[in-house]
């Protein structure tokens, strides 16, 4: 693990950094040492490791919570250099989509591809970031939404330091299998007027997730349109299931 970079604002610590050929950034408290709870958080598809949505979430999670809080880009965003073979199946699925095909299949197994990279990568990055004296071998926590979701699942599935996740915005095509393996707490959030998800298949997702205690969010809206309330839900559950 090899960081590039440090900067600290508010009482929160960011570094960049690159582990073999994945570029990501950790947010923790400024002057942290001793162990603390980790949080990984997926980002969403198009959008990078430093998107809005997840660097105000992350900040929020070291300032309100002491937590350390990890992302990565996935591969063929951010920093990442561009796979030929998943941009070419991204170009036929835009394709298939305009010549009407349903949207939800096609992004389905275009995430089940994507997550078989990604799954041993992140728990790599967490074997890395945990081995850091200010982090340590605490809880973890995982949040993705839409295509964090999708990668989420079957993550939350196989890493047994994951014991609780937030999700949501993605469907039962691909995932159920994956998801009725997760026992860990998850919060799960539908948008009612998901433009991408359809609805039916969230709900699904939701329903297949193997988890005794699990909590459904849905809230109207389209597919980027959480509202701003669910970050303070967010918190507490992972103060509550982490800290």
């Amino acid at each position: 693990m090899r960081f590039s970079s440090e900067t600290s604002s508010d009482g929160v610590r960011e570094q960049f950094f690159t582990l073999g050929e994945i570029p990501g950034v950790l947010w923790s408290p400024e002057g942290a040492a001793g162990t603390r709870p980790l949080v990984l958080m997926g980002h969403g598809g198009g959008q990078h490791k430093k998107a809005p949505g997840v660097a105000v979430r992350a900040r929020r999670f070291v300032a309100e919570g002491g937590f350390a809080v990890v992302a990565v880009d996935v591969p063929g965003h951010g920093d990442r250099s561009k796979d030929e073979e998943y941009d070419r199946i991204a170009t036929e699925n835009r394709a298939r989509a305009a010549a009407g095909e349903d949207l939800a299949p096609l992004i389905a197994g275009f995430q089940a591809l994507v997550a078989r990279q990604t799954v041993p990568e992140w728990r790599a990055v967490l074997d890395a970031v945990q081995r850091l004296e200010y982090v340590g071998a605490g809880p973890v926590g995982y949040w993705g939404v839409s295509l964090g979701c999708g990668l989420g699942v079957p993550f939350v599935a196989a890493e047994p330091r994951v014991r609780a996740a937030v999700l949501g915005l993605g469907g039962s095509v691909a995932s159920a299998e994956a998801a009725a393996r997760i026992t860990v707490p998850v919060e799960f959030l539908v948008q009612w007027d998901d433009e991408r998800v359809p609805r039916d298949q969230g709900l699904a997702l939701f329903d297949a997730l193997g988890s005794a205690e699990k909590t459904l969010h849905a809230n109207p809206g389209g597919h980027g349109e959480i509202p701003a309330f669910e970050l303070d839900s967010t918190l507490r559950f992972f103060a509550r299931h982490l800290g």
